[in-house]
């Protein structure tokens, strides 16, 4: 049984996606194989020189409306359900010769969909009936048939037919389960689509059904805790500079907390794309974060923030790292995690000295953020919602005090609130020249976080003077104002909103702080 070689004698090909397809059907020919196919599919073959019977010859039943049905007949589905040895009969009895061997990929309903100002008549002439319909069949009789829904797996399926004349039993199992999880998510996304337009075809944001697919990448040892077991699945096509799309080049294997605190750091990195950035993450917030102009520098600054929390951290950066940046940071400290975009050479073998530091690639970083859906599991239901992908240009916030901020000041704002919208709320970041001076993160009272930012400044020995201040919720008291300013802070960007306003601004002046108002918050929860 852990073999159970099945010969291929006879393949159906019906594919919209037509990648390799050439490849696999020449290399079928070569071997003996029969080809049945479909329509373009078809035409594309006998163009390149093969010899295909067109699926109506085999069933002498003509396509009919338009292509809609041309797949959906007893001697397509009664050859692929055939069970050998229990159907030998029936099969004989109506003239149908089993087939073997299923390649087929559905109709670009996806690609269809993201078209911009797609009707919904084009939308649904796009969802295949045939296709699923086929290769649900395969992967149930999975015993007899094998199914291919996927270009990358031609050539594995082509060199084991080749060797061994057939394919073993794990294997078609593999590509059973495949085959299923293919068309499961294309059904998932037309119920997605069509749940969300209504009454009068307008598509809403949020669909009355909701269905997601995520692909199994590895098993973990264990959750945020020993007695939770884990594992890390991503999406179908994750983008480059994205957890999800990294690979590991070096270490012990990523936990749980390991790849939750390289998000968070990869994510609040990106917020910095035209300066060499650093982020040191612990427990999932920002512990230190800087710019500079080089990565060895930034993470020089970043250490310096809070040595101590830098301690077991996870960094990222958003450019290729050097053997002098990696030299830098192991002479510095303990790291669980680096993560970055590249490593030169020099980088990766000053790192291989350290044999359990994981070391991940993410990829290229994108320059602009594209939108996506987050997701938060609650007991009984799911939470979704945009990304925050969105950032205010402060030189267009609201000055809302008497005093102008400074070019500096602006600055040190700016900086100040892109690394604020990843620290958990409520979140208080001082900032001064493009480095954190101190971080106060999550606290049920944002008076407290703006304590605790002063206190992590001072065990730094880092000057709060001069520095600014980011709130990534408004204060809805002056005492938040008044803290700051006797911690030495100059200036203030908050999103504003509160009843007590007035009294926040009063206090700024009072304190001849400069405060900008963004009109936009960042919780992070």
């Amino acid at each position: 049984m852990a073999q159970n070689r099945v010969p291929i004698r006879r393949v159906l090909i019906s594919v919209s996606d037509k990648t390799n397809i050439e490849m696999l059907a020449s290399g079928l020919a070569r071997l003996g194989v029969e080809i049945l196919s479909t329509g373009g599919t078809a035409k594309m073959l006998e163009q390149a020189g093969m010899v295909v019977t067109e699926i109506s010859e085999y069933t002498e039943f003509p396509e009919m409306m338009d292509g809609r049905i041309k797949t959906l007949h007893p001697r397509v589905h009664g050859a692929l359900l055939g069970r050998h040895g229990v159907d030998d009969e029936v099969m004989n009895q109506h003239g149908i010769e089993g087939i073997d061997l299923l390649v087929v990929n559905l109709y670009p309903f996806e690609s269809t969909i993201m078209k911009p100002d797609v009707s919904l008549e084009e939308a649904i002439e796009n969802i295949d009936i045939g296709g699923p319909a086929m290769i649900r069949a395969a992967a149930k009789n999975h015993d007899r048939v094998t199914v291919l829904v996927n270009p990358d797996d031609y050539e594995e399926m082509l060199d084991e037919l080749t060797t061994y004349g057939g394919i073993s039993h794990a294997n078609r199992h593999i590509l059973a389960a495949k085959a299923f999880a293919h068309t499961a998510r294309y059904d998932g996304l037309i119920a997605n689509y069509l749940s969300a337009i209504n009454d009068t075809e307008e598509q809403e944001d949020f669909p009355r059904y909701f269905t997601q697919q995520f692909k199994h990448r590895s098993e973990l040892r264990y959750g945020e805790n020993p007695h939770q077991k884990a594992a890390f699945y991503t999406e179908q096509n994750p983008a480059s500079g994205t957890i999800g799309h990294a690979w590991q080049i070096q270490g012990k294997a990523l936990s749980y907390n390991n790849i939750a605190d390289a998000d968070a750091a990869l994510s609040c990195v990106k917020e910095f794309k035209d300066t060499p950035a650093c982020v040191i993450v612990k427990h999932a917030n920002p512990c230190g974060v800087a710019v500079e102009t080089d990565h060895t520098l930034a993470y020089l600054k970043a250490f310096a923030t809070d040595p101590t929390s830098a301690f077991g951290g996870v960094l990222a950066f958003n450019g290729k790292l050097t053997g002098q940046t990696a030299e830098t940071i192991l002479d510095k400290q303990f790291a669980e995690v680096i993560v970055a975009p590249d490593f030169d050479q020099d980088a990766l073998k000053i790192f291989a000295t350290k044999k359990n530091l994981r070391v991940i690639c993410c990829g290229e970083i994108p320059t602009a953020n594209k939108p996506w859906l987050m997701y938060k599991r609650v007991s009984g239901g799911l939470l979704v919602q945009d990304a925050d992908i969105q950032m205010i240009d402060v030189n267009e916030a609201q000055v809302v005090t008497k005093r102008q901020p400074s070019k500096q000041e602006l600055a040190d704002m700016a900086f100040a609130w892109r690394v604020g919208k990843w620290v958990k709320s409520n979140a208080i970041v001082y900032a001064k020249n493009g480095q954190t001076i101190g971080v106060g993160a999550g606290q049920m009272s944002r008076v407290v976080s703006a304590r605790i930012a002063s206190i992590k400044a001072d065990d730094a020995g880092l000057k709060v003077a001069g520095s600014a201040m980011a709130s990534d919720a408004f204060f809805p008291f002056r005492d938040g104002i008044d803290a700051a300013a006797q911690a030495g802070i100059t200036s203030v960007i908050q999103p504003g909103g509160s009843i007590r306003d007035e009294e926040v601004i009063q206090a700024a002046n009072e304190h001849d702080m400069a405060m900008i108002f963004t009109g936009m918050r960042h919780f992070n929860h």
